[in-house]
């Protein structure tokens, strides 16, 4: 089948109609019927009943109307396209990112972006990195963040920034002359606020406790840093959590440790191999980085 075929086949099963096919894609209803005449000689089957002048899809018909579905709203998404290039409409940027990155490092990094691509439209999301390498691969979303590198071969991870592991407490948990300053492992109080075995960092944790041969209780698990953040802010406990998540937005009277021994967190942007990343998506992953250096340079001083 051609795509003119798939066309006029998917706008009659639509519309039930010859003439209604022919409304619908604003040509006369000799050349609907002229074109799905050849279709269905192309494909050498009926693909109607036709009794009394009414057409009546046949069940082969129904197959490959539902097959012919995700085609049709692809071409409507080309055409869409194309309007925009013709009325020099302006790129959109589409970005997916883990949540703590989401409430973290974003914002402030598309703020800053914004003032050199005022009218460029973002299209912003949060999942998981699992998630965000499908979105990618079927081209979902142009570029995404996250805190792993999904070592995917049809993705490719760029770091931008990195840090050490971060001890996060609510103020007052350490003595003033300890804040800021290097934490042990084996010093962090054993009723800590944990992160799922499932997570990238929280694997490396778990693998870090285990070498200085200490087996912390989780009460209470999380599944994104910056809840575990918001729980510290409430006293909920000491938490570990990436350097962002601590950083931004600048906390208010919690206190942040680098923990020793240094776990490095990477900050990376993910694109898919195929797809070069435009002109206004590279300038929005490196005002990413920017904004997470400049986190990563405040948050110790």
């Amino acid at each position: 089948m051609r795509l003119r075929h798939i066309e006029v086949f998917h706008a009659v099963m639509q519309a039930g109609t010859i003439s209604g096919a022919a409304q619908v894609l604003h040509i006369s209803q000799p050349a609907v019927t002229k074109v799905l005449q050849h279709c269905e000689l192309q494909l050498g089957l009926p693909l109607f009943e036709r009794i009394r002048g009414k057409l009546y899809p046949r069940p082969e018909a129904h197959r490959l109307f539902a097959e012919t579905e995700k085609l049709t709203r692809d071409l409507a998404g080309i055409r869409r396209l194309a309007a925009s290039l013709k009325s020099k409409s302006v790129e959109t940027i589409r970005l997916v990112a883990t949540p703590s990155l989401a409430f973290s490092v974003l914002p402030p990094a598309l703020a800053a972006w914004r003032a050199d691509f005022p009218h460029t439209q973002c299209e912003l999301g949060t999942q998981h990195t699992d998630e965000i390498v499908n979105i990618l691969r079927i081209g979902e979303a142009d570029l995404a963040l996250s805190l792993q590198d999904p070592r995917h071969p049809s993705i490719v991870a760029e770091p931008l920034a990195e840090g050490p592991l971060v001890a996060l407490a609510r103020a007052g948990t350490w003595p003033a002359a300890q804040r800021g300053t290097p934490v042990d492992l084996a010093a962090l109080p054993d009723d800590l606020i944990g992160l799922p075995a499932n997570d990238a960092l929280g694997e490396r944790v778990a693998g870090a406790f285990e070498a200085v041969e200490r087996h912390p209780v989780y009460r209470t698990v999380v599944q994104t840093y910056q809840l575990a953040r918001s729980l510290v802010e409430a006293g909920g406990g000491v938490a570990l959590v990436d350097p962002f998540s601590a950083a931004l937005p600048a906390p208010a009277g919690l206190d942040r440790r680098p923990v020793t021994p240094v776990l490095p967190v990477r900050l990376y942007v993910l694109s898919a191999s195929q797809a070069p990343l435009s002109h206004g998506a590279r300038r929005l992953a490196g005002s990413v980085a920017e904004v997470a250096r400049q986190a990563l340079e405040a948050g110790w001083r």
